[in-house]
């Protein structure tokens, strides 16, 4: 069965950090595109990182440039979003998601993960 499971959310103090991980069960992140999405109250849900199958490139939202750093292990079954100098409006949940065809910009990808609730306290 394949399944995407996030670990690391929690609460945090403005300007402090946390470090997301997605691992997959079932299969491996070669040849998929891997993204982290979050979705706030009242909001619709937002790309903020992925690491894309299609040229290997990783992207972000603008938001978050320059604070978070989304990697992956060797073994290509965990991905991470490392999340520095983190603010309020970055207070969410988020999703990881793997896909073969998707790409930044989209959100159609076929795997998603239950999300992990991050907030930051001012």
């Amino acid at each position: 069965e394949v399944q995407l499971v996030e670990s690391g959310g929690g609460l945090v103090q403005v300007g402090g950090s946390l470090r997301l991980s997605c691992t997959a069960s079932g299969f491996t992140f070669d040849d998929y595109t891997v993204a982290w999405f979050r979705q706030a109250p009242g909001k619709e849900r937002e790309g903020v990182s992925c690491i894309s199958s299609t040229d290997g490139n990783t992207y972000y939202d603008d938001s978050v440039k320059g604070r978070f750093t989304m990697s992956s292990d060797n073994a290509k079954t965990t991905v991470y979003l490392q999340m520095n100098n983190l603010k309020a409006e970055d207070t969410a949940v988020y999703y990881c998601a793997a896909d073969h065809t998707a790409d930044w910009g989209t959100d159609l990808y076929d795997y998603w993960g239950r999300g992990t609730q991050v907030t930051v306290s001012s």
